[in-house]
Formats: C-alpha cells, sequence, structure tokens
C-alpha cells in the first residue's frame, strides 16, 4: 500500500499537521489507525469527504485495492475552532462530512481525480483555518503536554484557566480531555522510539512511562497489544 504526506502550504501550519495520501495497490489493503491526538478530514475515491474524529483505541480499516483516499490532517487542538464545533461528540467516529458541513462536501464529490479532490481540501481547510483559527491556549496546552516531564494537574496553573473550563475548552478543540491527550502523546513517543536501540523497559522510560509495566498496559489499552507485539504490527496514521 503507498503512502506519502507533505507539509502544509505555510499558510495552513497554524492548523494542519500534513497533508498524506493513500492508494491500495495490489488487493484489499488493511491497516490498524492509532491514537494521535489528529482529526483528519478525508476524501476517498468512490465515498467522498468524511471526518475521522480523534481516537482513543485502535480502529481498524481497509481500502479495496486501487483505491485512493487524500487527507487533511489537523494539529491537536486545531480541530475543534477550525470546524466550528465541539469534537467530543465526534470521538472514535468516521462521519460523512455531508453530515456536518453539508456545503464543504458538494465541493467534494466522489468522483473527482485525486489530484482536484486534494487542492479542493487545501482550499477547504485554508478557508475555514482563515476563519476559525485556533486557540492559542489550547495549542500551548498540548505542547506543554507533550513535555515526557509535565504533570496534568499543573496544567491548569501553567495557562492560568481554571480546572473545568480548560476541560471544557481542551475537550471541545481536540475531542477528550487533557488526561487522554497525556496518553496518546506519551504514546506517539514511544511509538517513536521503536527504531531506537534499547530494551522495552529503557524504551518505556524515555517515553515518559514508570516502567515497562505501564508501558505493557498503555499499549494495551490503546493500540490493542503488548509492547512487543505492537513493535511487529505497528503501523501510524492513517
Amino acid at each position: 500500500m503507498g503512502y506519502e504526506e507533505w507539509a502544509p502550504p505555510a499558510s495552513l501550519r497554524g492548523s494542519v499537521v500534513c497533508l498524506w495520501h493513500r492508494t491500495a495497490v495490489d488487493g484489499e489493503a488493511r491497516t490498524l489507525v492509532l491514537p494521535d491526538g489528529c482529526v483528519d478530514l478525508i476524501w476517498e475515491q468512490g465515498r467522498g469527504a468524511f471526518f475521522a474524529g480523534s481516537d482513543t483505541g485502535a480502529m481498524p480499516a481497509t481500502m479495496p485495492a486501487g483505491k485512493t483516499m487524500i487527507g487533511v490532517r489537523l494539529r491537536p487542538g486545531a480541530g475543534g475552532p477550525l470546524l466550528g464545533m465541539p469534537l467530543d461528540p465526534l470521538r472514535n467516529l468516521r462521519v460523512d462530512l455531508s453530515d456536518l458541513l453539508p456545503e464543504a462536501a458538494r465541493r467534494l464529490p466522489e468522483d473527482l481525480p485525486p489530484a482536484e479532490a486534494l487542492h479542493r481540501l487545501v482550499t477547504i481547510s485554508g478557508g475555514f483555518a482563515e476563519q476559525r483559527p485556533p486557540d492559542p491556549a489550547m495549542l500551548a496546552a498540548v505542547r506543554w503536554l507533550d513535555d515526557p516531564h509535565t504533570q496534568v494537574h499543573d496544567l491548569s496553573g501553567r495557562l492560568d484557566i481554571g480546572d473545568r473550563q480548560l476541560r471544557r475548552r481542551f475537550t471541545a478543540a481536540v475531542g477528550y480531555g487533557p488526561k487522554t491527550m497525556h496518553r496518546v502523546l506519551r504514546f506517539r513517543r514511544f511509538l517513536d522510539l521503536l527504531d531506537s536501540a534499547g530494551g522495552l523497559g529503557e524504551l518505556a522510560v524515555r517515553a515518559g512511562y514508570v516502567d515497562q509495566a505501564h508501558l505493557s498496559r498503555e499499549t494495551v489499552a490503546l493500540a490493542g497489544l503488548p509492547p512487543a507485539a505492537l513493535a511487529r504490527a505497528v503501523e501510524v496514521r492513517p
């Protein structure tokens, strides 16, 4: 299965992590979508546009041979503002864009050439980002949560925002609360370290886990697999 990522245009970098393209080349392609804190706007050949919400566990996905998907991966904390809606009701869901943003969905019919679908996705996302830029406080919260030394209970004081207001704003922007984001970002650090030298215990501590047992509990919760099996099977989103 062919997969490729590109950096977004400069005008989108405050809201978008990357643009991506995936094609199933030989036979039906199966992949395991793992939590990453992001949400995606996706166009699929033969389906049209849909929205992939924030995941809190592994999501198996299949693609028929010859089909193509084009995506815009939104930065953690940028999705809710960009779409103009709270993301928590969309957690762990794949929702047709016509149910959320009908006008945008009409511009992304299922029979577009992939290059045109990519152009339209970028144009639509750029328009949304210009109208509704991300909340800087929530982007800062995500950055701090990605620090292995950050404690979630310190976040409110760092941002000078009350606990309840912080959770409400963060959940609407991201799709789940700061504690879940902290777990997901730590999990992604472990995935990034899989090619590094060292045993699982050492990698666990470097990623921010207490020990290998802690890592094992979290990988089973977030990916459905213990660390060693995950290392053999892993394929990152999408």
